[in-house]
């Protein structure tokens, strides 16, 4: 398992942060994914060989949000 954090922008409310928890948690080899509205970011434990970081980037952008992998 790898951990990978995200920067997630336009997340403004509770509803904000289930959409973007659900859809972490749709993308195969997630395992867990935490996300904080205050910190604006996402903390994501995924299985290396199902998915990646970019996926990860994807399905957030596809739920109307902006997010970039941290370094």
């Amino acid at each position: 398992m790898k951990t990978v954090i995200l920067r997630v922008d336009g997340m403004s409310c509770g509803h904000c942060v289930k959409a973007v928890t659900d859809a972490l948690q749709s993308v195969g080899g997630v395992r867990k994914a935490d996300v904080d509205l205050g910190a604006g970011r996402a903390v994501v434990e995924y299985d290396e060989g199902a998915t990646s970081p970019a996926r990860l980037v994807g399905a957030v952008m596809e739920e109307g949000y902006s997010a970039e992998e941290t370094v």
